[in-house]
């Protein structure tokens, strides 16, 4: 599976790879994690960077828990959960590395897996939107008595994103049994316009790619800083 990843690259540089626009301003992530709101590029706006919360929720799912990080690419066009989201709402998740855990004697030891000249890259993913029906969003005012103006909640529709995984290369195969799908820059395209681009959903060679060990400190999800990427003794 691919559960933690990282995208460090300044915004310009992040504008410049895949020739978009931000909409917002974007911090460098050191420890991007699920539930998190993280820049995707969806078939909807290619021109734009936007931000949706992984863990996909399906349109038509009761309530939006639950979300799914991760999509087999071997059934994306079967499941339910993705069927729909893979014919009409593709989307490229950048990123510049990705985390893996290894069993080890001393507990599990996390691994950084990027490009050996830390290029970034694009993750093949799917995005959907959620919109809570009227009944559940009444529910939500009166939690906070009524529907204050003051309310944390946001009772809006909620846009959420899932990266897919493929069979691992045989860098990623010593680390885990999945790895996620990194598309070729010339396929990118492909991947968010193509009528059935699953052709695509293959390993990445690992010829051109490391993995590094890298402190625990990932581990916790609300650490994020640049010390997570450098390489400790495994």
């Amino acid at each position: 599976m691919c559960g933690r990843y990282t995208l460090t690259i300044e915004s310009d540089d992040l504008e410049d790879r895949f020739d978009v626009t931000l909409e917002e301003a974007f911090a460098p992530r050191y420890n991007a994690a699920p539930g998190q709101g993280l820049p995707v590029i969806t078939d909807a706006e290619p021109d734009t960077v936007q931000r949706f919360e992984w863990g996909l929720v399906p349109s038509w799912a009761d309530d939006d828990t639950g979300g799914s990080i991760n999509a087999r690419a071997e059934t994306i066009d079967e499941k339910p959960s993705f069927r729909e989201a893979y014919e009409s709402r593709r989307c490229l998740v950048p990123a510049d590395g990705f985390y893996e855990w290894v069993e080890t004697e001393n507990g599990k030891q996390p691994y950084r897996v990027s490009f050996e000249d830390d290029r970034p890259f694009a993750m093949a993913g799917l995005w959907e939107r959620w919109e809570p029906d009227e009944e559940t969003t009444q529910t939500g005012l009166e939690a906070f008595g009524g529907g204050s103006a003051d309310a944390e909640r946001d009772d809006g529709p909620l846009e959420t994103f899932t990266i897919v995984t493929t069979e691992p290369n045989d860098l990623v195969g010593g680390l885990h049994h999945r790895m996620a799908v990194i598309l070729e820059p010339g396929t990118e395209q492909e991947w968010l316009t193509g009528d059935d681009p699953k052709a695509l959903l293959e390993s990445y060679p690992a010829d051109e790619m490391r993995a590094d060990p890298v402190s625990t400190a990932v581990n916790d999800p609300s650490t994020d800083e640049p010390s997570l990427l450098e390489p400790v003794d495994s």
